[in-house]
């Protein structure tokens, strides 16, 4: 963990504990929330399936470039197996089958307000994954936010 001091008037000093991929989520974060807007704005100009396919192939572009820098700047470093490709194939089919779903949720006339619920669903699933596959730590905080994004898409039913 990382720790962010400052200096408050009275000269205490107070730290915040911050985890060290922080600022990644909150990058992913605004990233994913804009690839949405984006993804509204586009639902009313292009199909679902040509859409989610230029979102997809411009997605792919974006990664072999971020390889390319890694490569012509010798700092490579990607491991591979079988495992992590097959995985990796499994992710790239669930993304695109998402692209596709919220094209088409978008051109049904879903508003773009209802997005943080349904992704909330989806938080809630790897929430209930990560507790129960993954052996991480369970805490009346986490039980809370998966009730709540339950809750939450059960909501949008009207």
């Amino acid at each position: 963990m990382l720790k962010r001091c400052r200096w408050p008037l009275n000269h205490m000093m107070e730290c915040v504990v911050m985890a060290p991929w922080f600022w990644y989520a909150v990058v992913a974060a605004a990233l994913y929330g804009a690839h949405q807007i984006f993804t509204r704005l586009a639902a009313d100009a292009i199909g679902d399936g040509l859409g989610g396919f230029v979102v997809e192939a411009t997605a792919a572009a974006t990664i072999l470039l971020y390889l390319g820098v890694l490569w012509f700047s010798g700092r490579w470093d990607q491991k591979y197996s079988l495992t992590g490709v097959g995985y990796s194939a499994l992710t790239g089919l669930c993304v695109g089958a998402g692209t596709v779903a919220f094209f088409l949720l978008f051109q049904r006339g879903g508003p773009l307000s209802a997005v943080p619920a349904i992704l909330a669903g989806g938080a809630a699933i790897m929430a209930i994954a990560g507790l129960l596959f993954f052996a991480e730590p369970v805490s009346w905080q986490r039980l809370l936010g998966v009730v709540l994004a339950i809750a939450g898409l059960l909501l949008l039913r009207r």
